[in-house]
């Protein structure tokens, strides 16, 4: 953008464009960039991150789970009870520490905050971003 705004005054210093002209120019390349910057921006604040759970199985059983920190206390005590009653992800359920999650989002904690692999290859990861 840095470029192009140097072009745009170089044109009203050649006289091609009235500053008039050029002001407007830049007004619109700048507008351009700010959507941008929208989209890269980290959130304003730790209730605005999400807490990503990821269950990566030798036997492709996969899970990926993305979850607004504002919702992350319910939705996660919930979603512990439920899936430590299946059968079939009960075997990775066994080594979360729900409550060592909870504390972390309490104490806001950022990045990974439990990185589990087993001796077969299955890994769990919980991150908050």
């Amino acid at each position: 953008m840095k470029e192009e705004i140097a072009r745009v005054i170089t044109m009203i210093q050649e006289g091609k464009i009235d500053a008039d002209k050029g002001a407007e120019l830049i007004h619109i390349l700048k507008e351009k960039e700010e959507p941008n910057n929208q989209l890269t921006e980290k959130p304003t604040t730790y209730l605005d991150k999400t807490l990503k759970v990821r269950v990566v199985s030798t036997e492709s059983d996969n899970v990926t789970v993305n979850v607004p920190i504002k919702l992350v206390k319910v939705v996660l005590m919930a979603g512990y009870s439920i899936a430590a009653s299946i059968p079939q992800s009960e075997k990775y359920m066994k080594d979360i520490d729900i409550n060592l999650i909870i504390e972390a989002i309490e104490n806001e904690l950022d990045g990974q905050i439990v990185d589990i692999k087993s001796a077969n290859g299955d890994t769990v990861s919980v991150i908050i971003d």
